[in-house]
């Protein structure tokens, strides 16, 4: 099995994992001063019947990275829930290509998020997407 070739300069192993997104890995990262950016060198486990990167890979990880830099941007470990996710698909990606979730506009308000992100598969985008974060309060988190 050929060695996966290595992130591009500047990006880690992403440092939050879910269950859902484990089969995927691995997952890397990259923290500006005002964003998340998260990136993997596309598999065929991230792929679909027809060999395309799966769109719902491409949504989740979407709301990952705006989500983080929504949470990062309000700091004090603030926690947030998707309000809304739209995407628009604009082209494909497939196996071997870079693909790196890169957030832009992001609109802070006192309990709710705006955002949006593009998605680039060796730097061609190939979705675009918004989002709507609210808030949560930690103690109702546990409820």
């Amino acid at each position: 099995m050929e060695a996966e070739a290595a992130p591009p300069e500047g990006f880690v192993r992403h440092f939050r994992q879910s269950p859902l997104t484990q089969p995927w890995e691995p997952l890397y990262s990259r923290r500006t001063d005002s964003a998340v950016v998260i990136g993997l060198r596309a598999r065929e486990a991230h792929c679909n019947s027809r060999g395309f990167v799966h769109g719902g890979l491409i949504s989740a990880l979407a709301d990952n990275a705006m989500g983080l830099t929504c949470a990062t941007r309000i700091g004090d470990g603030a926690s947030l829930v998707t309000i809304n996710l739209a995407l628009d698909y604009m082209g494909v990606a497939r196996i071997g290509q870079w693909l790196q979730f890169e957030t832009g506009f992001v609109k802070l308000g006192a309990s709710i998020c705006f955002t949006d992100l593009m998605v680039r598969a060796d730097d061609e985008v190939c979705a675009k997407a918004t989002a709507v974060f609210r808030r949560v309060d930690p103690a109702r988190r546990a409820a």
